[in-house]
């Protein structure tokens, strides 16, 4: 690192590894809020499949490659990042804790002996919980409370959303941060970065569904009141748009997901009829002339399903009458001309698409929807290294597993 960047306030990286691509956002930290955007970098991902790790050594492969490009432009050597995790193998669910007040008056013991009562849920045995999140607190009888500390009560209750995944999912993580010499700070459910990154206040507050669509999966965060009440993860991502593409044009893989970028649309009723496309074709052939509309076709129905997968997931939480913001749309695939009308026809909800917002340095380059994790990975170290009790058990969880996964790769590396 040079001798100007030492100097220099608290660097903090974010990396998004992505069933696609590995993205890497570097920020330097202003003050106990802000920070500017001095480097990025990104690889295409191989090594990953619907947002799970699938092979270690494509991963590290890119994950390196991503840092690489970031050092070079933030001009520093990165150890320590914050990276998140996706995939079929997270699930979320609420639950309660309670117990009666020693002293007639809540303190901070009280509140951490409540959250830990809220952890005690029957998990399988490979599971572990990734996130414990409160959205209220009840004395008494008095519910919807935020900060509790210092009320007279009887007895204190939480209200909490858990997000869980496999233990063999983080293992696989560390692991591949271990053969890119980086140590882990932080790993947070994407979705929930994402959502950090592009809602509003406002949208937290009133109710909202960040949907953030991925290559290989969608991430679901619902909020309300300003605390996340439900999460999901489906299937279905940009790459079985491209996969339809290749198939129905018959185009390579690599050249149908260039053509859903440059030229797609997600309503064939926005397409002019006159509009043409040129299409390379497999085995060196000429490329075709195609009319747009005819991709458009193959599109459509597709994010038609994904959308009736959101709204069967959101009634099905029960959280649908809480969403007077309706949809905040992020992820690379949210580009597409038309996605927003489709979303809304669909789902009968208001629809956005959502930028990571509040940026400075280059805050042109990172608000693109593709680097909407990356960034929040950045403003959720930040959010909760303010918050002491909760950076402290963030702490001890990451060493524990920072030490399991070291005495693994000793044995077998």
């Amino acid at each position: 690192m040079s001798m100007s960047r030492q100097k220099r306030d608290e660097l903090l990286v974010g990396l998004d590894i992505g069933t696609n691509k590995v993205c890497v956002v570097v920020g330097e930290r202003n003050d106990e809020e802000s920070f500017d955007i001095v480097g990025i970098g990104s690889a295409t991902s191989h090594g990953v499949t619907k947002g799970v790790i699938t092979d270690l050594q494509k991963t590290a492969r890119a994950i390196q490659q991503a840092v690489k490009e970031a050092e070079m432009m933030a001009g520093c050597h990165i150890r320590e990042v914050v990276t998140n995790i996706s995939g079929r193998y997270i699930q979320g669910e609420n639950n309660r804790g309670g117990i009666p007040l020693r002293n007639n008056e809540v303190r901070e013991s009280d509140i951490e002996r409540v959250l830990e009562g809220a952890r005690a849920i029957r998990l399988d045995q490979d599971r572990e919980i990734l996130h414990l999140l409160p959205q209220y607190y009840t004395v008494d009888e008095q519910q919807g409370i935020q900060k509790p500390l210092g009320l007279s009560g009887n007895r204190l209750e939480v209200e909490t959303h858990l997000v869980t995944t496999t233990s063999a999912n983080l293992q696989n993580i560390m692991t591949c941060l271990e053969m890119s010499n980086l140590t882990c700070r932080g790993i947070y459910f994407d979705g929930l970065a994402s959502a950090e990154a592009v809602l509003t206040q406002d949208e937290r507050e009133m109710g909202v569904v960040l949907v953030d669509i991925g290559a290989g999966t969608t991430d679901l965060v619902l909020v309300s009141n300003g605390s996340v009440v439900h999460t999901a993860v489906l299937p279905i991502g940009g790459d079985h748009i491209s996969n339809d593409i290749a198939l129905g044009l018959r185009a390579a893989t690599l050249e149908a997901e260039r053509i859903k970028i440059s030229h797609g649309c997600a309503k064939t009723s926005l397409v002019r009829h006159d509009e043409t496309i040129h299409v390379p074709l497999q085995s060196g052939r000429r490329p075709k002339e195609l009319n747009r509309r005819v991709l458009s076709d193959i599109i459509e129905p597709r994010l038609e399903e994904l959308f009736h997968m959101i709204k069967e997931t959101v009634v099905a939480s029960g959280m649908d009458r809480l969403l007077t913001f309706g949809i905040v749309l992020t992820g690379g695939t949210t580009h597409m001309a038309g996605i927003s009308e489709l979303a809304e026809e669909v789902t009968g909800l208001s629809v956005r698409r959502g930028n990571a917002h509040g940026l400075t340095g280059l805050s042109d380059v990172v608000r693109s929807p593709i680097y909407s994790t990356s960034v929040g990975l950045i403003q959720l170290t930040i959010k909760d290294s303010a918050q002491t009790g909760s950076a402290l058990k963030q702490g001890r969880w990451f060493s524990s597993l920072w030490k399991r996964t070291r005495n693994w790769f000793s044995e077998y590396f």
